[in-house]
């Protein structure tokens, strides 16, 4: 049996871990790499915010907290990919990923759920939160999107309750 250099044991360590940390803060998903472009896709963030206020606002906000963690500034804590697994793959990733678990706990254990969000869904409010940390001012559609809709009157209400 051929004896193993050091060398060649540095060698195979050293693409092992190449290997492992090219995938570290990812997540858990089928995102396993996003290509972004220099510019923000201004179409993408329109998609991105109609998607966003029909599946995501009833638990996000952008700037408040509400039921999730606040999103504003996610895009410089987050990789791409890991935004993008969270949303595709919520349940795997709070079962199995570091970063997630930390914030099921720092959010009252309140779990993410699936929301049949699509992997282009997902792209676009991941450039939704591009726009939203480039620092510019932002659109009134977006803005928007922290408001929390007040329930309708109804003619049940007594005139002291209706304001």
């Amino acid at each position: 049996m051929k004896k193993i250099s050091k060398l060649s044991i540095i060698i195979i360590f050293a693409f092992l871990l190449s290997v492992s940390c090219k995938k570290e803060g990812i997540g858990i998903g089928p995102v396993e790499s996003v290509e972004l472009g220099e510019a923000i896709d201004d179409a993408k963030v329109e998609k991105g915010a109609a998607t966003f206020k029909l599946k995501c606002t009833p638990c996000h906000k952008i700037t408040v907290k509400h039921v999730g963690p606040v999103l504003k500034d996610v895009t410089t804590r987050r990789k791409p990919e890991w935004i993008m697994n969270m949303i595709l793959n919520p349940e795997e990733m709070i079962a199995k990923d570091p970063t997630a678990k930390k914030l099921l706990l720092e959010n009252n254990m309140m779990k993410m759920v699936r929301t049949g969000i699509s992997q282009d869904e997902a792209r676009d409010i991941l450039e939704l939160f591009r726009k939203v940390d480039e620092g510019k001012e932002l659109p009134d559609y977006i803005k928007k999107l922290d408001e929390t809709p007040k329930p309708p009157e109804t003619a049940e209400q007594p005139a002291a309750e209706k304001k």
